[in-house]
């Protein structure tokens, strides 16, 4: 395989696992945009719902579309209780309370997991088995799935928030709560209804990467700091920054890991990070803030 076939297949693993990053990333950024917080257990929500598809698939022997189906649906649920449980009660208490909530949330949710399905572990199968030769370079099938998906669920966004009512009840709830409130919004109901999303969100992602990692505890950590990286890195709090975001950490990780060293693969997304905030620390399209003395 020569040098420019073997670009196009580091380029196309770093697009897909930069991918996963940017659909968790999203779930940061809604939730920031809507609660002005940001909820640390939304990697857990990516390795509950790799879970819950082993759970679904494996355990009760559905098959892969009804598991797939279940699982979306049990995070969407998920995220309606932990709306209720983690934030609503705190939602008054400024921004510091929640944070350490949702980081509490995610230590609870580890060890739940770990306590129902063991330390082991569990292998998650490809939704379609082989992959597509091009020349040289072998287009895994997996990772054309996640690549899809994630174009999907970026067109549908953009559709849901820009054309439909409740996506724009939505979006003025993240600009101003009280002036929502003032229009007649269900303030309350929008928040409910993003947590739910990214709880999704988070479980889409799992899914997807859970045949290209293996579903482990610690899964959900590593993708959370990564999309996390993500969402500062392309403009903290902007939709397309966090798609971009994660995206370029995939992208610059899977080249570093190849050209320079793969058991430092995790640490150059934060070298990225490190970059990013001493040279633009608002971020590819962030707004720049200005202060006064």
């Amino acid at each position: 395989m020569d040098a420019l076939a073997n670009n196009f297949q580091v380029l196309f693993q770093g697009l897909a696992l930069g991918s996963i990053y940017a659909l968790v990333a999203l779930g940061f950024v809604l939730i920031i945009r809507a609660t002005n917080v940001v909820n640390f257990a939304q990697g857990d929500f990516a390795m509950l719902g790799a879970y819950l598809m082993v759970a679904f698939l494996t355990a009760a022997g559905y098959p892969y579309w009804l598991a797939f189906a279940l699982a979306l649906l049990a995070m969407g649920v998920f995220g309606l209780v932990f709306n209720y449980g983690v934030y609503y009660p705190l939602r008054h208490r400024g921004f510091l309370p929640v944070i350490i909530s949702t980081l509490g949330a995610s230590i609870f949710l580890q060890n739940s997991v770990l306590a129902l399905f063991g330390a082991q572990p569990r292998r998650l199968d490809n939704v379609i088995q082989g992959g597509v030769q091009i020349g040289s370079v072998f287009l895994d099938s997996q990772y054309l799935v996640i690549l899809a998906v994630t174009m999907v669920m970026v067109a549908f966004q953009y559709f849901f928030f820009e054309h439909t009512l409740i996506g724009k009840k939505l979006q003025a709830t993240s600009q101003d709560k009280d002036m929502a409130r003032l229009l007649g919004i269900p303030v309350a109901l929008m928040i409910a209804i993003t947590f739910i999303y990214s709880s999704m969100l988070g479980g889409l992602a799992g899914v997807l990467v859970g045949p290209v990692l293996f579903v482990s505890i610690g899964m959900g950590s590593i993708i959370a700091l990564k999309a996390f990286a993500a969402t500062i890195i392309g403009g903290f709090g902007d939709v397309k920054g966090a798609i971009v975001g994660g995206l370029f950490i995939g992208v610059v990780e899977s080249f570093a890991a190849y050209y320079i060293s793969v058991p430092y693969k995790d640490a150059y997304a934060f070298l990225m990070l490190f970059l990013v905030l001493v040279f633009r620390p608002q971020g590819f399209f962030g707004e720049r803030v200005s202060e006064k003395a």
